[in-house]
């Protein structure tokens, strides 16, 4: 009997349909989006139905509770700038910064002379290769489109949508007292999007805009799934803001969290001048702001003079309580949201943890949901990009009107199957991923070892980091210090300020002066690591608190230590909810989710070895042949990270310690694509 084989052809084309089966693979499975990201970009920048943007200042909406509301409506308008008579969609943006200012913001950038003079004057500066490098990514900001995330964006409006900027509770123009998020905000914002679909210039469909704080509304918004709510483009949001920036690890994030209240505060304070000019000026804005004149303040100043962990004023312990009103609020329950979400982030804006766990909990199919992270700062977030070169993603701005006209126009545009995570690998470049922990990784322990590494002769001391349990058993000793200021961490908790010093942000010696580091041998082959990671320390401590820092970073053969990802934890908030953690197959937790509550703080027993897990921010990363990993382990974590009055009082700044026992290891559970030694 003859046995027939398969032609060549045939067994090529059965083979290319089972790999799309097992593995299909999206047109747009490309950073750029191809040929429809060009398509994108040049419908944005060229696709303008109207001719001008006719404003209406300082509309009133009127609250439940009766507050008063002010909101700027930019609408489609004709030559003469009389606003089109034409129902379309509506983008709102919640702001606490005024809209004052991205009134500024978003006629600065629509002026047909201001923005290309600014370009073209950026584009003249290259200080790369220099050690303020990082002033290109700043600029960068202005010609990425993120600006017009802030406030109105009039290709947008001009394109056949209605944008409606609004003052929340207590801020800019608005009536009230600043709610900072919590609950009567967030209603406000429910309220407000009811009355946007209502308007006899909308067509019922909504969508949300803006970036930072905005982004955040966006996110509680759509949480409670409001009817008239299609589709959301958070840029740089933060959720569950107790974990990611005010109280990481237990410790208060010293830029952004007063920066943010004392910057609102004082805003809130400049009066509406034209009001003031034609009679119209609102006395209860003034009474309000009489009556509570710094909201958030007080309760900044306990937090930072309060001397111990007992007899807590009530409005500090409730931020210390899981089931207390401030904490409750501050949940993103991404796992309800329905609606099309685009969340743009970046490996290390401040709300970057809070990102990457969003995507994951939201229970829609890639397209509807998108995750795209740079390798940004919080005030770059959308910029980052100009020198990378090609294969970079289209700017924010072209991809949130790409996501508008599919969710609230019903284009058929191709942006569903972008992505779905669009993810700056860092070493390696812009990638698309269909997930993200992307496939391909599987956790193992590396272990902690007091054997030198010869790779870090500036380190306080230089370890090895190996695959294999050692038979290590000696006391290694850090305190605490201020290199740290000169770090990523610190580029991170200023927002990117600090990233203007490549020797900071983009190599950790000068921050390991004062640090114990662990190094692996070189990788032999590529090597990805994607995920949330771990470092478990066997620690002894000399008084009943401290603060522990982790830091984990590729080093090149030339000996930068770029870092990749970090992790914080005050010793007495190290317990963990075992139902919102994650572990490895072995039972390793690599994501361990602290509760950061007074009633599950366990203070340590000076001299006693005490097992601390500290969680670093989910990472995407491509080892080079040659390159190798480090862990960086500290006792101080400023200005990313400040221990409260009440807790350093306990820890008394004293040394902290490693104790290296093979009964007892310390050890980093990471996710990696080839086994590591």
């Amino acid at each position: 009997m003859t046995r027939r084989y398969p032609s060549i052809f045939a067994v090529f084309v059965t083979s290319v349909i089972i790999a799309l089966i097992a593995n299909p693979v999206s047109a747009q499975a490309d950073p750029t989006g191809g040929a429809d990201g060009a398509r994108w970009r040049e419908v944005h920048d060229t696709d303008m139905i109207y001719p001008e943007v006719n404003v209406q200042w300082d509309v009133p909406i009127r609250m439940s509770d009766g507050t008063i509301l002010q909101a700027n409506i930019y609408r489609p308008a004709n030559a003469d700038r009389t606003p089109v008579n034409v129902k379309m969609p509506v983008v709102l943006n919640m702001t606490p910064y005024t809209k004052l200012l991205s009134a500024i913001a978003g006629a600065a950038v629509a002026n047909p002379i201001l923005l290309p003079f600014a370009e073209q004057v950026i584009s003249m500066v290259d200080l790369s290769g220099t050690p303020i490098d990082g002033v290109d990514d700043l600029a960068g900001a202005i010609t990425s489109g993120q600006i017009r995330t802030f406030g109105a964006d009039f290709n947008l409006v001009r394109s056949g949508y209605t944008q409606v900027v609004v003052d929340v509770r207590g801020t800019g123009f608005s009536q009230g007292s600043w709610d900072v998020m919590r609950q009567r905000e967030q209603q406000d914002t429910l309220e407000t999007i009811d009355w946007a679909s209502k308007q006899e210039w909308s067509n019922g469909a909504v969508g949300m805009s803006g970036s930072s704080y905005s982004g955040i509304n966006q996110i509680y918004a759509a949480n409670k799934n409001p009817a008239a709510l299609r589709a959301i483009f958070p840029v740089a949001p933060g959720g569950d803001l107790a974990h990611s920036i005010m109280l990481a690890g237990g410790a208060l994030g010293t830029v952004i969290v007063p920066g943010l209240i004392l910057g609102v505060n004082a805003a809130k304070m400049i009066p509406n001048v034209a009001s003031m000019l034609n009679g119209t000026f609102d006395w209860k804005w003034l009474s309000d702001r009489i009556e509570n004149p710094v909201p958030f303040v007080p309760l900044l100043i306990q937090a930072l003079t309060q001397p111990s962990m007992t007899d807590m004023p009530p409005e500090l312990a409730a931020l210390y309580t899981a089931d207390g009103p401030a904490r409750q609020a501050y949940q993103d329950h991404a796992d309800k949201i329905t609606t099309p979400t685009f969340i743009f982030g970046g490996w290390f804006d401040l709300f970057a943890y809070d990102e990457v766990e969003m995507f994951q909990k939201i229970p829609l199919a890639g397209g509807k949901k998108q995750l795209l992270m740079g390798e940004t700062y919080h005030f770059t977030v959308g910029a980052g990009r100009r020198n990378i070169g090609p294969g970079h993603p289209p700017r924010v701005e072209v991809l949130q009107r790409a996501w508008f006209d599919k969710w609230l126009k019903g284009i058929d545009n191709g942006i569903d199957e972008y992505g779905p995570a669009t993810l700056y690998q860092q070493g390696n470049g812009w990638t698309t991923a269909t997930d993200f922990p992307r496939p391909g990784s599987d956790y193992q322990r590396m272990y902690l070892s007091d054997q030198p590494s010869g790779t870090a002769p500036t380190a306080l001391r230089d370890g090895s980091l190996q695959g294999a349990l050692s038979g290590s058993n000696g006391r290694l000793t850090v305190a605490p210090g201020l290199t740290t200021l000169c770090s990523r961490d610190a580029a991170q908790q200023t927002a990117g300020a600090v990233a203007i010093l490549a020797f900071c942000a983009k190599d950790s010696r000068i921050a390991e002066s004062n640090a114990l580091t662990f190094t692996s041998g070189p990788v032999t082959q590529a090597t990805q690591i994607s995920g949330a990671v771990n470092v478990r320390l066997n620690t002894v401590l000399d008084a009943t608190d401290g603060y522990w820092a982790v830091t984990l970073n590729d080093v090149a053969p030339d000996g930068t230590s770029r870092q990749l990802t970090s992790g914080q934890v005050v010793a007495s908030l190290r317990a963990y909810d075992p139902d919102r953690s994650k572990f490895a197959p072995n039972g390793d937790v690599v994501d361990p989710y602290t509760y950061l509550t007074l009633d599950k703080r366990l203070p340590l027993v000076p001299g006693q070895a005490t097992g601390v897990d500290i969680g670093l921010l989910g990472t995407d990363a491509l080892l080079e042949p040659g390159h190798r990993l480090r862990v960086d382990v500290y006792a101080m974590n400023f200005p990313k990270g400040l221990t409260l009055p009440s807790l350093l009082s306990e820890s008394q700044l004293r040394p902290q310690h490693i104790q290296l026992d093979p009964a007892n290891p310390s050890y980093m559970t990471l996710p990696s694509s080839v086994p590591l030694r």
